[in-house]
C-alpha cells in the first residue's frame, strides 16, 4: 500500500495515531514528512479496524497533528547486508554511525525474522572456550547455545562481555569464518566508547559488527536493535557459513522500552506493568539463535540483563530463564570483594554443558570435576552460615578445611585478570589444584580412576 495521509488523529509519546486507513499491514514502515522538510521513519505496531498506531524511530518532537504527512511504503523494515558490515558500527535501525558510508547491497533482509524451526535445528555439541575459568569449567558455553548473563547495576558485566568477545574461541573456527555481532540498548555514551576501545585494542574490531542504541536515542529504536543484530548474525551464519557469537546488552532496557510503548498503546499491563506478551516477545529474539541441519554456520547468543534490585524472580530474568538454556549469575557480594568476574556458581548452570564436554571435546575428567566443585562449594556456604552462629574457632577441622577451600576457590579459580585468557587445560588443572585442599574422602562425586589419575598429582604439589 502506497498512500499518503496529511492529518494525524493524535500523538501519544513516541507514537502517532491515524484513522481512516485502508490496507495497512502490521510491521509496515512509513515515511513521515514534517513541514515538507524533515523526513522521519516509523513502523506500524498496532491496527484496530481503520485506526493505525505508528512508532516513530526518531521520536515525535516537533510533530503536530497538522504539520506532518504520512506515506505508507508497503514494506517492512529492512537493512542492507553484505560482508562489508564487518568492522562497522550502526545504530538501532541499521544506519551507520561510524562516519562511513551506508552498506551498498542488493540483498536486504526484513529485521523481523522468525525463530528457528525446531525440526530444522541441529543439536549443539561443540565447546566454546571463553578463557574464563568459571564459565569454561562449570557452566560451559556450547556452540549454538543461548546462555544469558544475569547481572545487577554497578556489577562488571560490561567488562565480562568485552572479555568474552576478545577471547572467545570456537573449535574449527578461524579468523575467516568467525564473527561477533554486538548489540547494545540504552547504553551510555561512555559505555559505547568502552566497547569500541576494548575491541580495537584487542585487535578484533575487524570481525565485529556493532549495533548501538544509546540512552539518549529514542526508545523505539531499542525495540529494533536486537532484531537488527540477529538479522546480521543470520546473514553471516547461514549465507556465509560463519560461526557467529552474538552479545546483546541490556535486555532490561529492551523490556522497559517495550513496557513504555505498551503503556502508550493503552494495553492492559501484566506483572510489574510489563505487557502480557513479554514472554512471547523475548522468545522471538532468543529463539533465533542456534544451528541448522543444512548449514555449517552457527549463532551463539549471550544476552546480558541487569536484574532490578538484584531480584532473580523479576519477570525479565524469570522469563529469560524459561526460554534460554541456563544462565550465568553475577554476585554483588563477590563484586564487593573485588573478585572478577564475580560469578556466583551455585545458581548458574548450562543445560547443554553435558553434551559438549568430556574426552571428545575438553577432557575426560571435566564432568566429574565440575560436579565435585559444585558440591564442595555448596558445603562451603553451609559452613559459612554455621560459622556466623558459633564462630570460626568452634568449627570442626573438616569445616575449617572447607572454609579454606572456599577462599582459595574464589581468589584463585573464579578470580582472574580482565586480560587473562586461560585455556581449558589450565582451567581444569586449576580446578584440581583447589580441590586438592580437601581430603580424598570428601571427593564423593568422582570415579575412583579419575581421582587416582589427577588428585594425587596435585596433592603432592
Amino acid at each position: 500500500m502506497k498512500k499518503e495521509y496529511y492529518k494525524l488523529q493524535k500523538i501519544e509519546g513516541p507514537l502517532i495515531v491515524l484513522s481512516g486507513i485502508e490496507g495497512a499491514a502490521y510491521g509496515e514502515t512509513v515515511n513521515i514528512k514534517i513541514d515538507n522538510k524533515e523526513l522521519r521513519k516509523g513502523k506500524i505496531i498496532k491496527i484496530e479496524d481503520d485506526k493505525v498506531i505508528v512508532q516513530v524511530f526518531e521520536g515525535t518532537a516537533g510533530i503536530s497533528t497538522n504539520n506532518a504527512s504520512v506515506k505508507f511504503t508497503g514494506e517492512p523494515l529492512t537493512i542492507p547486508l553484505s560482508k562489508e558490515i564487518l568492522g562497522r558500527t550502526f545504530n538501532g535501525v541499521g544506519a551507520p554511525i561510524d562516519g562511513a558510508y551506508q552498506v551498498v547491497s542488493s540483498y536486504r533482509q526484513n529485521i523481523n525474522g522468525r525463530p528457528i524451526n525446531p525440526v530444522a535445528r541441529r543439536y549443539p555439541r561443540n565447546f566454546i572456550q571463553t578463557g574464563i575459568s568459571a564459565i569454561d569449567a562449570l557452566m560451559t558455553l556450547i556452540r549454538g547455545q543461548k546462555l544469558p548473563i544475569f547481572s545487577g547495576n554497578g556489577i562488571a558485566h560490561n567488562d565480562l562481555a568485552a572479555q568474552i568477545v576478545k577471547q572467545a574461541k570456537i573449535k574449527g573456527a578461524t579468523s575467516e569464518n568467525f564473527a561477533v555481532v554486538f548489540g547494545a540498548m540504552g547504553v551510555r555514551h561512555d559505555d559505547a566508547d568502552f566497547f569500541k576501545r576494548s575491541f580495537e585494542k584487542a585487535g578484533v574490531l575487524d570481525h565485529v559488527v556493532m549495533y548501538i542504541n544509546t540512552a539518549d536515542a529514542p526508545i523505539i529504536e531499542r525495540i529494533s536493535t536486537p532484531r537488527c543484530a540477529l538479522t546480521a548474525a543470520e546473514y553471516l551464519a547461514f549465507k556465509h557459513d560463519m560461526h557467529v557469537l552474538v552479545i546483546i546488552t541490556d535486555m532490561t532496557s529492551y523490556a522497559e522500552a517495550l513496557r513504555e510503548i505498551s503503556s502508550a498503546k493503552e494495553e492492559v499491563p501484566s506483572r510489574k506493568g510489563y505487557p502480557g506478551y513479554l514472554y512471547s516477545d523475548l522468545s522471538t529474539i532468543y529463539e533465533r539463535a542456534g544451528m541448522l541441519k543444512d548449514s555449517e554456520g552457527s549463532i551463539t547468543l549471550i544476552p546480558i540483563l541487569t536484574m532490578p534490585n538484584d531480584d532473580i524472580t523479576h519477570p525479565i530474568p524469570d522469563l529469560t530463564g524459561f526460554i534460554t538454556e541456563g544462565q550465568i549469575v553475577l554476585n554483588r557480594e563477590l563484586n564487593q570483594k573485588s573478585i572478577y568476574p564475580p560469578i556466583d556458581i551455585l545458581p548458574s548452570l548450562s543445560r547443554l554443558m553435558k553434551d559438549g564436554i568430556g574426552k571428545e571435546y575438553t577432557r575426560e575428567d571435566h564432568a566429574d570435576l565440575s560436579s565435585q566443585i559444585f558440591a564442595a562449594y555448596s558445603k562451603v556456604q553451609d559452613v559459612r552460615s554455621l560459622a556466623q552462629i558459633i564462630g570460626e574457632d568452634d568449627l570442626s577441622e573438616i569445616d575449617k578445611i572447607y572454609l579454606k577451600f572456599g577462599r582459595e576457590f574464589e581468589t584463585k579459580f573464579i578470580s582472574q585478570g580482565k586480560n587473562e585468557n586461560r585455556n581449558i587445560e589450565e582451567t581444569l588443572n586449576l580446578g584440581w589444584y583447589v580441590l586438592s585442599l580437601l581430603p580424598v574422602t570428601e571427593l564423593d562425586r568422582m570415579k575412583s580412576e579419575t581421582i587416582n589419575k589427577y588428585y594425587v598429582v596435585y596433592r603432592e604439589r
